[in-house]
């Protein structure tokens, strides 16, 4: 992958990305479109990350359950905007058993009206509050455009639903789900982010406010890495979810739900991929160490036996390494492995043997080292936390390159684009000035096709007149091309 011209290229990074993940054999194809097998490498990237959020959710007090898949389309009727947030994407259930059924079911997109109708049986009184739950399930959203992990008809993600006395407390637990979303996402999975406040067009349907977290990719596209929505007292009217308050009245819930995906796979490749494969932190990496004998090993078997000795070590204390001991030649491994985005590769034969070296080298580095055998565990644990911190850094500066603050005009956004085009350079993200007007947000994007990303916490800068229309900005935004 020459870099410049791939990222820049957008048919060619979504080819380098597919070539990627299929060479990694991450997933496969399924005869239902947008839909997506995963394979024990892609579903074990998942696995990962699975367990890393649902431990910081179990340690904020937060539980799991599982809520049905089908849901009456009644229930979609009940919050207006709801409904019309995400009609054109739902699939239906409209026969069963050979009959036609008397309501519609949908695939759940997401599970808030099942769950608010649940809720409403659930909460009677403030002592059943906070219900702080959480579920693992998978989702459909019919896809007009798909690309495998990033945007699927069918996905598996997280959504936590939460119920709440009073709005302050609602709303901090809006922001807890959302740093916990950028602490994991920054420092397990090494992908900086913006976190900030989506404009009201870019509202999950039926919320007061959503929050989220943006990445930035390797073409300069943004993926939206995670949200949290605080969703007032909306959906507790539409489905009746009061309880009894301390007062001794009756008052309605406050409510939110947040959620990421399987999306963060995809992100992953693309922040860190490379022209030789799957470059993945070693935090979530299937195989963090690959063992590789080199030389000729048949004659000198006691170059496996002390390669079996290093395998059962480095697995006693917890790393997950593999021994490559097929009869494919050294170089056919390395690249193989490389491709798989193994953390690192450990290269073993006769002269190491006798010298009682190791040959060390890391995915997203170049150059080899050597080791003593002794230092094994010690070496491992130093170098799979080095290459951590490596990629989180690469990305960032990467992502700081392309983050853009002097683009003040819809006409300069317009010359930055040109000008990237044909230097086959990334457009990146700018940060600029919005008046809070729809319809300059609107135009931004159908001249552009940046849209907004949020409105962050921390501004880098703040603007202060419009981008679109030259008014006196209310709000200072990142944009940027998204998935």
């Amino acid at each position: 992958m020459k870099e410049a011209n791939v990222m820049a290229n957008e048919n060619e990074f979504t080819k380098w990305y597919i070539q990627t993940i299929q060479q990694g054999e991450l997933m496969d194809y399924t005869p239902v479109r947008g839909c997506i097998a995963f394979k024990p490498d892609g579903y074990e990237i998942w696995e990962h990350i699975q367990q890393e959020m649902d431990r910081h959710f179990k340690e904020t007090g937060h539980r799991n359950a599982y809520f049905p898949m089908l849901i009456p389309e009644s229930f979609f009727e009940k919050e207006k905007d709801h409904i019309e947030g995400f009609s054109p994407e739902l699939p239906w259930v409209t026969e069963a058993a050979g009959e036609v059924l008397e309501e519609r079911l949908a695939l759940r997109p997401t599970s808030e009206t099942m769950i608010g109708h649940l809720y409403s049986n659930w909460i009677n009184s403030y002592r059943d509050l906070p219900l702080l739950l959480n579920q693992w399930s998978n989702v459909f959203r019919w896809e007009k455009k798909t690309l495998p992990f990033i945007r699927t008809s069918e996905f598996l993600w997280q959504e936590g639903h939460t119920a709440h006395e009073c709005e302050e407390e609602a709303r901090q637990e809006t922001f807890q789900m959302l740093e916990i979303y950028k602490n994991v996402i920054e420092n397990f999975l090494a992908i900086p982010v913006y976190d900030g406040t989506k404009t009201p067009s870019e509202r999950f349907a039926g919320a007061v406010d959503t929050f989220s977290v943006e990445a930035m990719m390797k073409d300069g596209k943004a993926v939206q890495a995670g949200t949290s929505h605080y969703l007032g007292t909306k959906f507790a009217e539409a489905f009746d979810i009061k309880y009894l308050s301390r007062e001794n009245k009756h008052s309605y819930a406050h409510t939110t739900s947040w959620g990421t995906s399987t999306r963060l796979i995809g992100s992953v490749i693309m922040v860190h991929g490379d022209d030789k494969g799957l470059v993945l932190p070693p935090t979530i990496a299937p195989v963090q160490v690959v063992l590789i004998p080199v030389g000729p090993v048949k004659k000198n078997p006691q170059v496996l036996e002390k390669l079996e000795e290093m395998f059962a070590e480095l697995k006693r204390n917890g790393v997950r390494v593999r021994l490559d001991d097929s009869d494919q030649s050294p170089g056919f491994k390395f690249n193989k492995w490389e491709q798989k985005g193994a953390a690192l590769q450990i290269q073993f034969g006769p002269r190491d043997h006798q010298n009682g070296n190791f040959v060390l080298k890391s995915r997203d580095e170049e150059d080899k080292q050597t080791f003593e055998i002794t230092e094994l565990l010690s070496v491992v644990e130093e170098q799979l936390e080095a290459m951590q911190k490596r990629l989180f850094q690469k990305a960032k500066s990467f992502r700081d390159q392309n983050s853009h603050l002097d683009i003040d005009t819809l006409e300069q956004l317009k010359q930055h684009i040109k000008k990237s085009q044909e230097t086959d350079a990334v457009p990146g993200w700018i940060l600029a000035g919005w008046c809070g007007a729809e319809t300059c947000e609107q135009k931004i994007k159908d001249e552009t096709k940046f849209t907004s990303r949020n409105i962050p916490f921390n501004a880098i800068t703040k603007k202060s007149h419009c981008i679109s229309c030259g008014e006196k900005a209310a709000h200072t935004v990142w944009f940027a091309r998204a998935y």
